[in-house]
């Protein structure tokens, strides 16, 4: 089970995932608000690595850095494959994809208000 301290709030994990995911080269990072849409998490990010080699790689560093910088214990699930990883971190839901898995599974329209253009 993932735990997250209790000093550490929603939008410091957002940020530092995001920060990580651009600074290690993923691509097409998107992130979704799903404070009051859900209750299994406060925001969801989606973005692709180039390879399936990049997508576990990128997977296994972030839970490293959120275990290390945040002592949070982050659940993956997927690295083996490397087609679609999820790292469920508790507040932030992180999704990493191969670019032709991201486009068939298209899991941005789910979360998306009708009409609404992903943001980075």
């Amino acid at each position: 089970m993932n735990t997250v301290p209790s000093n550490v709030s929603s939008e410091t994990l957002l940020a530092a995932i995001l920060a990580f995911l651009q600074e290690d080269k993923a691509e097409e990072i998107t992130q979704i608000d799903l404070r009051g849409k859900s209750e299994m998490a406060d925001y969801m990010v989606i973005c692709s690595g180039r390879s399936s080699r990049q997508v576990g790689a990128l997977a296994e560093k972030l839970s490293d850095k959120l275990k290390h910088d945040y002592e949070v214990l982050a659940k993956v699930e997927g690295k083996e494959l490397g087609d679609w990883v999820l790292i469920d971190s508790g507040d932030v839901i992180v999704h990493i994809f191969r670019p032709e898995v991201r486009e068939f599974y298209q899991l941005e329209k789910m979360w998306q208000p009708a009409g609404a253009a992903p943001n980075a």
